[in-house]
């Protein structure tokens, strides 16, 4: 499948379901590994794109019985503040959307500020909440598991970044079309997306690599080809979509 077009100059209008996975839990102390986006348009909330890579923690991957990235694994990927030019391309003009998205917020915030970037305001929306929203008291636990279980969705590639950020979509896709789900604040956050600031980072000239876990290396040199996960998930595609882009089932 063949990447998305380049981003238009104007912010892009749509949701970035993010996951990081971390080398320990606190922002402050520890180091992102690994990163997972899924871009979401609106107001289908179909996936325009998938971006995901190992990163380059500098020191200790962590626990490596949580996550199972080895220190190995991180040799040859980028920084975080490498990808971080790409990353903010993903992220400018979209909501964040994660599960338990402060943390991933956090995580994000930190690892900019490490570099003298101040990562804006963004509008957020958090699945772990949206879960509790729609199911209150029929949820046994606030984890993604237990909510992507108690919503009756597939089974996922648990504790990798992408495939957190491809349950927590389907997750948010899936309370959105409950009534209790708010599309109308939705919309509220996706308008006041378009109006967040962000700073220009400059690109380094040359291309950047991403590494999945695999091993296998990536270019991401321009946005059109920072997308080192192509989009080409089982998500169920419907009967009329644009070239290119898949819909959650």
């Amino acid at each position: 499948m063949q990447p998305p077009p380049s981003a238009p100059s104007s912010p892009a209008r749509g949701l970035a379901v993010v996951d990081v996975e971390a080398s320990g839990r606190s922002p402050w102390r520890h180091r992102v590994v690994e990163i997972g986006v899924v871009l979401l348009d609106y107001p289908l909330l179909r996936v325009e794109a998938e971006f995901s890579t190992l990163i380059d923690p500098g020191g200790p991957v962590g626990p490596t019985d949580v996550h199972r990235i080895a220190q190995e694994q991180v040799v040859g990927a980028p920084t975080f503040r490498e990808i971080a030019p790409h990353l903010a391309a993903l992220l400018r003009g979209r909501v964040l959307v994660g599960h338990h998205v402060r943390c991933d917020e956090g995580f994000l915030a930190r690892e900019f500020a490490r570099f003298g970037v101040q990562l804006p305001v963004m509008p957020t929306l958090c699945t772990m909440a949206l879960a509790e929203r729609v199911l209150g008291g029929r949820l046994t636990g606030r984890g993604l598991g237990a909510c992507v279980e108690a919503f009756g969705l597939p089974e996922f590639d648990a504790h990798t970044a992408l495939g957190d950020a491809r349950a927590a979509a389907r997750l948010l896709r899936s309370a959105l079309a409950t009534p209790a789900g708010g599309v109308e604040p939705l919309r509220a956050l996706v308008e006041s997306a378009q109006h967040t600031c962000w700073p220009k980072l400059r690109q380094r000239a040359g291309a950047v690599p991403t590494k999945n876990r695999s091993g296998t290396v990536f270019p991401a040199s321009s946005l059109s080809s920072a997308y080192a996960v192509p989009c080409a998930v089982p998500y169920g595609v419907p009967v009329l979509v644009p070239a290119g882009v898949e819909e959650i089932a």
